[in-house]
């Protein structure tokens, strides 16, 4: 869908042309004469301002010197002039910039159109055209499998080419970083609007084979019977209600045996009932997303495969299962065994998802050895209470991976919040009957979810990523749809590339 040209915006001949301006009248954008004076017209009537969001829609006549059918101006607010949070803010205005552009076409039913780069100096050039690519495509991003083509045919055509002029070799990088990047995050919410009948514990197993297939990695699926073997209590027992045996899926991407390894590792909870502790069925059909964090690993993998850093090996695991009140589930009092030998009471059945990560970290660590490990889950209701649907929590054993993660947060603009651990927490896990239980009480949830999870790693820099209130319903922005967000994707894909 993106792809780069020597074509000037005049000599464009799809259905729009698109510009960028500022609060500050010409600080956004090179625009071409005849364009500027309809703008300064436009502005002196009031009709733009430049504001972030705006947008200004125009039907070149013959003498202005265009050939495609539109050209739109996208207001990018007021400049932003410094660097370190400014850089932040800048990345931040282009990607609203380009899902608004995105959403605008939509609308429009463009299919094909020209993106003219901003003129700015806050960023280079490269990560100016990054930031905008990412929103983009993100922006340009539509699920309607499922809808009846038919009887909706007015929903809007989805975009077939993005044209952005690109002059140097550095620009090309960028605009390739912020396809890679995008692209992982859609592959994300394309698993997660998945309905739960049709994304199941193979569906993750498939579609890690395909990397592997795909990108010449290596994938490995390891069915219950080599779970069983290897003492893996937490993932059997959370997925024993259901008839979708559970399995765990293993992603690496091996550069040399003796480079330092990232492991990253997500939740893959197909749907979640809650098990004998079963959910209120209202708005229990949300559950199919609880398996975005196994989403945004193996989404995150996609893009490390065709990136392909040097020097690193990445492994993405997904614990994956589905959590029902079968007759062979977990009950509340059941004491079940994880990797590595500890005993765990189960109290809460719905509290499954730290049960089926610990295991895949236990063993992770114990199999890869690797430098440092990452976890993203939509792991607690307790993190949206503290957190709402605007930041990540942020766990940490490690202040070095933790102030990595921020910068990757930050440069994503997906935004992380560290919250603390400490043993008065883990002492909440305390068991009569088992090494640990699964829940304290109801204070500290997410936290005490992180301190159960701090359990199975050791000393190994560890870092854990509780999404449940960013996965989906994530702030409101121009390039996030309604539904799953793809939140965390490309954060992990920052955090590798700048590891």
């Amino acid at each position: 869908m993106i792809k780069v040209t020597r074509k000037t915006p005049e000599s464009y001949r799809g259905d729009m042309v698109v510009f960028f301006d500022t609060e500050e009248p010409g600080t956004g954008a090179e625009l071409p004469a005849g364009l500027r004076q309809r703008l300064e017209r436009a502005r002196k009537v009031g009709d733009f301002k430049g504001k972030e969001g705006e947008t200004l829609l125009l039907y070149p006549e013959a003498d202005w010197g265009f050939t495609a059918d539109r050209i739109l101006v996208v207001g990018l607010g007021k400049p932003v002039a410094g660097d370190g949070e400014a850089g932040i803010r800048r990345r931040e205005s282009l990607r609203k910039a380009g899902g608004t552009s995105s959403a605008t076409a939509l609308k429009l039913k463009v299919q094909q159109l020209f993106v003219a780069l901003p003129t700015g100096t806050v960023l280079p050039a490269d990560e100016e055209a990054e930031a905008l690519v990412e929103g983009l495509v993100l922006g340009s991003y539509r699920f309607d499998r499922y809808k009846s083509a038919e009887k909706d045919n007015d929903r809007p055509r989805k975009i077939k080419e993005i044209a952005l002029w690109a002059g140097t070799t550095s620009v090309r990088r960028g605009v390739n970083r912020g396809r890679v990047a995008a692209e992982a995050a859609c592959a994300a919410r394309d698993m997660a609007n998945e309905p739960a009948n049709k994304w199941t514990v193979v569906s993750f197993a498939r579609y890690g084979e395909q990397l592997a297939e795909r990108y010449g990695l290596s994938c490995r699926v390891f069915a219950v019977a080599e779970l069983a073997g290897l003492g893996m209590g937490g993932i059997i027992g959370v997925g024993s209600g259901s008839a979708d045996t559970p399995r765990l899926v293993a992603v690496e991407y091996i550069t040399d045996r003796k480079a330092p390894t990232l492991l990253l590792v997500g939740k893959g909870i197909t749907f979640d009932s809650g098990g004998i502790c079963i959910k209120p069925s209202a708005g229990m059909e949300e559950m199919k997303y609880d398996m975005c964090g196994g989403a945004a690993v193996l989404a995150a993998m996609q893009a490390v495969a065709e990136e392909r850093p040097v020097g690193l090996n990445v492994v993405a695991l997904v614990p994956a299962a589905e959590n029902l009140p079968g007759p062979a589930a977990l009950k509340p009092g059941d004491v079940i065994h994880l990797y590595g030998g500890k005993t765990v009471e189960v109290v809460n059945t719905d509290a499954e998802g730290r049960l089926i990560l610990a295991d895949a970290l236990a063993f992770g660590i114990d199999k890869y050895k690797p430098v440092a490990v990452v976890d993203i889950a939509t792991l607690t209701g307790a993190v949206v209470v503290a957190l709402g649907h605007h930041r990540t929590g942020l766990f940490a054993n490690d202040d070095t991976l933790a102030e990595r993660l921020k910068k990757a947060g930050d440069r994503s603009g997906e935004l992380l919040w560290q919250l603390p651990l400490g043993e008065e927490y883990t002492k909440m896990l305390k068991s009569e009957v088992a090494d640990l239980k699964n829940i304290g009480d109801r204070s500290a949830g997410s936290i005490t979810a992180a301190a159960f999870l701090q359990e199975f790693v050791g000393e190994v820099p560890w870092a854990h990523l509780d999404i449940a209130g960013t996965a989906w319903n994530y702030t409101e922005k121009s390039y996030v749809p309604k539904g799953p967000s793809g939140n965390g994707v490309r954060t992990l894909v920052e955090l590798v590339r700048g590891w």
